[in-house]
């Protein structure tokens, strides 16, 4: 199952400057053209190669068994492929940057499989996708797609909420409950987020009342703060919130602060589920505003 990747000579030249990678993976939906839209944005001052991918659930060897002259199957192989170069081309015209490279890719079989393979074969540093979100009130927040690449896809992950049109990230929300020491590649992927807009970070820790942190934490957020003063100056804050119930805490959080943005580490996965997987969407809605941006180590 070999990628059919359609490469100009812009692509060579991105790769021996050392672009940031960054994977779009795109289903031909509103929701997928809103996060390469975004992207496009967000990243409008440092040089990028966007692999933009497309994964067909069809494996590609049953199509070839299936085809033989059959003009229905031919079509299924060709038509992603050229809706793929048109988005590619209207991505580039829509929002011109010299910096940015594009180079789409095509593959047939299972999403999380090619995810994988694309992220260790391209060398990508961030994974940038829209959601669809929730379709019911009993269904969770984010999509299933979404959430098998967070949990199952060890590289950071951009979700845009559908609909989100972009807007510069000066205020980041970074809850936190400080269980997880903070290794170099989470505290630089935050200052690297947050340095794009000269954005402020806001970490917020949500305790129950009468709750104190355990030295173990306490030594976490100390090493945090020196980190974020250092820097970015004035420009951080940390905030404690009392309130039994995380996500009402969260949620108040960012409507009160007007978050841009929320930063979660996938380490503390626990703490990460709490957030967006168990809640449902009648009870918060703030997933389907913000941007939210998960961290892998």
């Amino acid at each position: 199952m070999s990628c059919l990747a359609f490469l100009d000579t812009n692509t060579f030249v991105g790769i021996v400057l050392g672009m940031k990678n960054v994977l779009v993976p795109i289903d031909f939906s509103m929701n997928a053209w809103n996060a390469i839209r975004y992207a496009q944005q967000l990243f409008r001052e440092t040089s990028c190669t966007f692999y933009v991918l497309h994964v067909d659930s069809a494996p590609k060897e049953v199509l070839s068994i299936l085809n033989n002259g059959n003009i229905a199957v031919k079509e299924t192989l060709t038509t992603p492929r050229k809706r793929l170069g048109e988005l590619v081309q209207r991505a580039k015209k829509t929002f011109f940057n010299s910096n940015h490279v594009y180079v789409p890719l095509i593959e047939h079989g299972q999403f999380i499989e090619y995810m994988k393979k694309t992220v260790h074969e391209k060398n990508i540093d961030l994974i940038v996708m829209g959601t669809k979100g929730a379709s019911g009130l009993r269904e969770h927040i984010i999509g299933s797609n979404t959430g098998d690449v967070i949990t199952k896809v060890q590289c950071d992950v951009l979700v845009i909420p559908e609909g989100v049109q972009f807007k510069k990230p000066k205020e980041i929300a970074f809850p936190t409950d400080y269980n997880s020491f903070y290794s170099y590649k989470i505290l630089n992927a935050i200052s690297e987020i947050g340095k794009l807009d000269d954005s402020a970070i806001r970490v917020m820790n949500v305790v129950k009342s009468g709750s104190i942190l355990t030295k173990e934490q306490q030594q976490n957020k100390e090493y945090l703060f020196d980190y974020l003063n250092e820097i970015f100056t004035a420009k951080n804050s940390f905030h404690t919130i009392t309130n039994k119930n995380v996500n009402a805490a969260i949620q108040c959080f960012v409507e009160s602060r007007e978050i841009d943005m929320i930063t979660m580490v996938a380490k503390n996965l626990n703490f990460l589920q709490q957030i967006l997987f168990d809640s449902l969407i009648e009870k918060i809605s703030f997933h389907t505003k913000v941007p939210f941006f998960v961290i892998h180590e």
